[in-house]
């Protein structure tokens, strides 16, 4: 049993109210059971919402607002709901502020990549939850 992004699954819930949905991952939701979260949502964020990055330790909206409360609040109801399913393995969204494995945007909105992982990766990584990409899929 793994934790997915439910954008990779074809919810609409990504900052632009569209869906990034996956061949593989959605192959794999035929064969196995997947819980589907939105950390973003699970904070209380809207959908549609204004695009956030990463700067050093807050998340940032495009428009200046600091939401790394509600980037910190879905981190960990992910992790609650993980750790209550007794899930070891997730499936994140790549390059997300919260989700992104390995590559995150760099907080300057020009879509430059660096190295990190978005906040509720990192969060389920330290509590012993392996995390890879679709793209590892």
């Amino acid at each position: 049993m793994r934790i997915v992004s439910a954008c990779l699954l074809g919810y609409t819930c990504r900052y632009d109210c569209k869906s990034k949905p996956h061949k593989k991952v959605i192959a794999l939701f035929e064969k196995e059971y997947l819980t589907p979260v939105c950390p973003e949502q699970l904070g209380g964020l809207p959908t549609p919402r204004t695009p956030s990055e990463q700067q050093g330790d807050k998340i940032i909206s495009k428009t200046g607002e600091d939401v790394t409360a509600q980037f910190t609040e879905g981190a960990q109801r992910t992790l609650n709901i993980a750790k209550a399913k007794g899930i070891e393995k997730a499936i994140m969204k790549q390059k997300s502020p919260s989700c992104g494995c390995g590559k995150i945007y760099d907080g300057t909105f020009t879509g430059t990549l660096i190295d990190g992982d978005g906040v509720t990766t990192t969060l389920l990584k330290k509590n012993g939850i392996e995390v890879i990409t679709e793209e590892d899929l």
